[in-house]
């Protein structure tokens, strides 16, 4: 979804403005990458476990829109390589694992079991997810495969945590069941597609 070449233009003409900037008054993209991994923490941990889906959801995809913000700036800057990828992708992980692990607090504290179990397996499933592609490109293959992309991981459980704010039943449940059943696919076809590579 946000890797199509069309909707990348126009979120980069969008982002341009801000990365000059900020990148005018001596801002770094790491430090924009750290806090807006940070914002996402923070409004996860304070806002979900509490009922505030609304105002959670709201402000987690305006924090994570600094995920392109911070790529904008450094390919303006000429810093993009491997240190900003490294960042970005370990905070990645910190920003996914604190949002589903509100979800698992919400359900503690409410006696919603099935949401604990739901939230659970997302978080372990999206973790193994990016560890797999990881390990693949260290052992010298790639698994850019599977239908469970961060992205597409994200925007279900925001979009169903926002809904669930204004009272539709089932949908979080919902939502973060078929993120985990997609992330234990998506974890098969990146082993089977890396064993296939290794075997020749």
């Amino acid at each position: 979804m946000l890797n199509n070449p069309g909707a990348r233009q126009v979120i980069t003409a969008v982002l341009l403005p801000p990365a000059k900037f900020l990148l005018r008054i001596r801002v770094s993209p790491d430090a924009i990458t750290v806090l807006g991994t940070l914002g996402v923490v923070l409004s996860a941990l304070i806002c979900f476990p509490h009922g505030h889906f609304i105002l959670g959801s709201l402000l987690i995809t305006a924090f994570t829109l600094t995920d392109l913000l911070d790529g904008t700036m450094a390919r303006l800057a000429g810093t993009s390589g491997p240190w900003g990828n490294f960042l970005d992708a370990t905070l990645d992980r910190v920003a996914d694992g604190a949002i589903f692990a509100s979800f698992i607090w919400w359900g503690l504290l409410n006696d919603q079991v099935g949401v604990g179990l739901a939230a659970s397996l997302a978080l372990v499933t999206g973790q193994v997810t990016s560890y797999a592609k990881a390990r693949a490109e260290a052992v010298g293959a790639t698994a850019n495969v599977g239908i469970a992309e961060r992205a597409e991981r994200l925007i279900i459980v925001l979009f169903a945590a926002f809904l669930t704010g204004f009272g539709v039943p089932y949908v979080l449940p919902a939502a973060l069941w078929i993120i985990g059943g997609l992330g234990v696919i998506t974890i098969v076809q990146r082993i089977v597609h890396v064993r296939g590579e290794l075997r020749t």
